[in-house]
């Protein structure tokens, strides 16, 4: 129930999906595992991203959907992957335009490259903006 890489045909590594039984609800440990995640940072993230909501039984157990596993490993992704902070994944999966990509010193030259020309192309709008009389 792990995320397996493979290697494609010019040897790069392909991310391949976790696969997870089909039923209707999982618990919060099967979530875990499928995530390869703690209980407590599910709990964090449940306060912090509104759209991780599961559902909760009368004594308190959380009861997980698979829209709420996908919600969950593109938390991740954003969080662990793309180097989002928390505020700007939650932006993106809000779908704000305000949000942008995070930039990290890891991130290939070109990506970086490509945010500095997006953030100076914002500056040259702004600046040609005739000032308010």
């Amino acid at each position: 129930m792990s995320r397996h890489t493979m290697r494609a045909g010019g040897g790069q590594p392909v991310q391949v999906a976790p696969t997870f039984p089909r039923k209707l609800y999982y618990k919060i440990g099967e979530v875990c595992e499928i995530a390869g995640l703690t209980a407590h940072v599910l709990r964090y993230w449940e306060k912090e991203f509104p759209q991780l909501a599961p559902k909760k039984t009368a004594s308190g157990h959380r009861l997980y959907r698979e829209k709420d596993i996908q919600t969950v490993l593109a938390i991740k992704a954003l969080l662990y992957d793309r180097k989002f902070t928390i505020r700007g994944a939650r932006e993106h999966l809000a779908g704000g335009a305000a949000a942008p990509e995070a930039a990290s010193p890891h991130s290939p030259p070109g990506e970086l490259l490509g945010h500095l020309q997006d953030g100076l192309g914002r500056l040259r709008e702004i600046l040609r903006r005739k000032p308010p009389l």
